[in-house]
């Protein structure tokens, strides 16, 4: 009830201002449980892809939106569980994969939609990195669900970081054929089945979204762009002084011509 509320006040003026197009919508089932496993480039992702769906669809999102303190604290929260999206510790020792796996399978079983971002993080320059095998391969090997691969396109564009002021633009959204790993069922343990599993879901994700594909985790390059950031701000400028002046070559001892 609080879902249907939140997609009517949210999404409807959401899809009025945005417009955003949708490609493939025909392979969303009209019922029973399947994956949509995505690209992540926004935090309006979980927003606008509900939004131009019929059915209820559930992400995942750390557990910090859903424990902060306060009046603030209670209405985010409020306003996550009210738009379909589950809390997920990162404390354990296995993090987000394994809440993500537990999670994504209650939802399955119930016979609805689970979405989940492969990346494990927003991309933090618009290029597509490599998915993290805990979650969506385990959960798909666990369900037997199809997963369906999908591609936000644009989505980083309407509000980019920074700005106060979204930008009012059109964004897309791909949705592709399901994929099956019935072919794979029993082989959870076997990691690199999860590999071959995630790898074929991204490759997928990315025929949809013509991103670059680059082969590290959004993670690692998000830690290394902080770092060069860091390392450029704490860089020491040249103190003012004199120019140097450039080194005096000496001149090449002019030889006497053979007469």
């Amino acid at each position: 009830m609080i879902y249907r509320a939140m997609k009517f006040s949210i999404g409807g003026p959401l899809k009025l201002a945005f417009r955003p197009w949708v490609e493939g919508i025909e392979h969303i089932p009209e019922d029973g449980p399947a994956i949509l496993a995505s690209n992540h480039l926004s935090f309006s992702d979980s927003f606008f892809l509900p939004a131009v769906l019929s059915r209820k669809v559930t992400f995942i999102a750390k557990a910090e939106y859903f424990t902060s303190p306060g009046v603030k604290g209670r209405l985010t929260a409020a306003f996550f569980k009210g738009v379909g999206q589950l809390p997920v510790d990162r404390s354990g020792a296995r993090g987000a994969g394994e809440a993500a796996v537990k999670s994504g399978i209650a939802v399955l079983r119930s016979g609805e939609l689970f979405g989940i971002y492969p990346e494990g993080t927003r991309s933090p320059d618009g290029r597509l990195y490599r998915g993290k095998p805990g979650g969506l391969a385990r959960v798909a090997l666990a369900s037997g669900a199809p997963v369906i691969p999908v591609a936000m396109i644009d989505t980083e564009k309407i509000q980019p970081p920074g700005t106060v002021m979204p930008k009012l633009m059109r964004p897309g959204i791909r949705i592709g054929r399901p994929l099956d790993f019935s072919r794979y069922q029993g082989m959870e343990s076997d990691r690199f089945i999860l590999r071959s599993l995630t790898d074929e879901v991204m490759y997928e994700i990315m025929k949809l979204s013509g991103q670059e594909y680059v082969d590290i985790y959004a993670t690692a390059a998000k830690r290394k762009i902080a770092e060069e950031a860091k390392a450029a701000k704490t860089a020491k400028p040249p103190k003012p002084g004199k120019p140097e002046q450039p080194e005096k070559t000496e001149r090449p001892e002019k030889t006497e011509q053979p007469r």
